[in-house]
């Protein structure tokens, strides 16, 4: 369980180490500033590696509360204790000072190079992907044949804890994330109920499962993503094991308010942009509107692949079954059959043995569809839905925050008409007065949206870059279908050559000895299959 650190339970110190070295566009800790500020200790690089690791900065950076922890570790381990979690946890007092020399000294770490522009993501894909893992498991129905409410276990790799969430709390955190990070690419989750077909107990099996795996994806897009998975919401979605949990993130919510409130950069987002960005917008949505298009056939041929293993899986168990069964045939051989009535019996005893390596070949073939499923059909998966959570981010910013702008530009242009017409008209000076302060109002109302505008450019930016981060994915999803094929082929093959010399005895004409075939250069040769006229 991740140690709970907090305003409160620190030394006022702490916060001024936090203000003297935090980078204040972006308010919290860059990773190189910590490791300076590590350096600075008197403790052995063992204890400084050591405290590095306790503390979540694989992101570049480091939050408040986790430069918090790194300082009461820092204190502690200067007093001769071994840095862990577990001392902070078992800490009642108010944490110690660490010493660090003079705050002025500290801001001297802080320093930020000029041209540092907060526009830009600076993380790779393997830094992004190393911020959590999170598992959703399903909870066994232990009432009733029909399953009520659905339940899922969430495990958070980065919480290292395990908390029981409902598809009904997935929505209410779908839905706060979107009002959070309205700007933000927001994955949608997939639907409550089947929207069409007869409900059967296989088909309310697959879509359970089918549901189970989109909302892995979206959690674990939401928990990897650079802004959200700092927020609060996130958090307490994944360590929060109160009964209430949709009223907690509605507090939470409620007290932070959306991103544009809360950046300290939103204001000045225009200042970041570069001049074209509309023609630069226009351009990288349209190429990652192709890209959508080719991974989304590319995931529909693996997606036939992997159906073609499982079908070839049952292929070959009804083939050894088949075989078995003729094998298994009891019916005496009649005088019909040729003087030797043994051949038959001989061959129908290694039939019915034969069923043995067509199972298990069966087996293999059914585990290869898994791994095609499981490590390339879902990371196909797993991008097309951030690819689609982009599209929808785009038609948001132009539907909602340039369409809003528009309207209030009309709306004041009608205003403005409304005061030249009072004004030729000699109209009362109470109406002038309410016009002109419905004028003023409107003035601040569309500066806003010009602000929000600008800043919903900054994050489309942004979440492009982060669309550009993950197309390395494709890198690991050819890894992954290379090395499936390789394992499932090398598989089949062992058991195809242990069933080799097993139909030596079909062959009675060689003495039990299977004959090598002849190549075409050899002459005489004819196709293995052919049979004589």
């Amino acid at each position: 369980m991740e140690v709970e650190i907090n305003e409160g339970s620190v030394p006022p110190y702490y916060r001024e180490v936090y203000e003297a070295i935090c980078c204040k566009q972006e308010d919290r800790v860059q990773t190189d500033v910590f490791k300076r500020l590590l350096s600075k200790t008197d403790l052995s690089v063992a204890l400084q590696n050591q405290i590095a690791e306790h503390v979540d900065c694989k992101q570049g950076f480091l939050s408040k509360l986790a430069l918090y922890k790194a300082l009461a570790l820092i204190a502690l381990a200067q007093q001769g204790k071994h840095p862990s979690p577990k001392l902070l946890e078992n800490f009642t007092q108010e944490f110690p000072k660490p010493n660090l020399g003079e705050l002025k000294d500290l801001q001297a770490l802080g320093m930020q190079p000029a041209s540092r522009n907060p526009l830009f993501l600076s993380q790779t894909l393997d830094e992004l992907l190393d911020i959590d893992t999170v598992q959703v498991e399903l909870i066994p129905e232990k009432k009733g044949l029909f399953l009520k409410h659905v339940e899922y276990e969430i495990t958070s790799q980065r919480f290292q804890v395990s908390v029981y969430r409902r598809y009904s709390d997935f929505d209410v955190f779908h839905d706060l994330l979107l009002q959070r990070f309205a700007y933000r690419m927001v994955p949608a989750l997939p639907p409550k109920r089947m929207l069409k077909g007869v409900l059967t107990s296989t088909t309310d099996r697959e879509f359970i499962e089918g549901r189970r795996t989109a909302l892995r994806r979206f959690i674990n897009l939401v928990a990897r993503h650079p802004f959200f998975s700092e927020d609060g919401l996130i958090k307490i979605f994944l360590t929060f094991s109160g009964s209430d949990v949709q009223n907690k993130l509605r507090e939470s919510f409620k007290t932070a308010g959306d991103e544009f409130i809360t950046c300290k950069i939103a204001t000045q987002a225009k200042e970041y942009l570069p001049g074209d960005i509309q023609a630069k917008f226009s351009s990288s949505r349209e190429m990652i509107r192709n890209i959508f298009n080719s991974f989304q056939k590319l995931r529909d041929q693996a997606e036939r692949m992997a159906v073609r293993s499982v079908e070839n899986a049952t292929d070959l168990l009804m083939f050894g079954r088949e075989l078995s069964a003729l094998g298994s045939d009891t019916m005496p051989v009649q005088s019909w059959a040729p003087t030797n009535k043994n051949t038959w019996g001989t061959m129908r005893q290694s039939l019915k043995g034969l069923s043995v390596e067509f199972a298990l070949l069966a087996d293999k073939a059914a585990q290869q569809g898994k791994r095609e499923e499981e490590d390339v059909v879902e990371k196909l998966n797993l991008f097309l839905d951030l690819l689609e959570s982009y599209k929808d981010l785009c038609e948001r910013h132009e539907k909602g925050v340039l369409h809003d702008h528009q309207r209030a530009l009309q709306k004041y242009s009608v205003m403005k008409r409304q005061m030249m017409s009072a004004t030729v008209q000699s109209k009362e000076q109470v109406s002038v007065d309410q016009l002109e302060s419905r004028i003023v109002q409107q003035e601040n109302a569309i500066l806003t949206m010009e602000l929000r505008n600008y800043f919903s450019l900054f994050c489309l930016h942004q979440e492009t870059q982060l669309i550009y981060t993950y197309l390395q994915i494709i890198a690991y999803i050819l890894e992954a279908f290379v090395k499936s094929q390789i394992q499932g082929h090398r598989e089949m093959s062992v058991v195809w050559l242990d069933l080799q010399p097993k139909l030596s005895c079909l062959f009675g004409a060689s003495n039990g000895v299977l004959p090598s075939p002849l190549t075409p250069q050899q002459g005489n040769w004819k196709p293995p299959n052919a049979f004589p006229n």
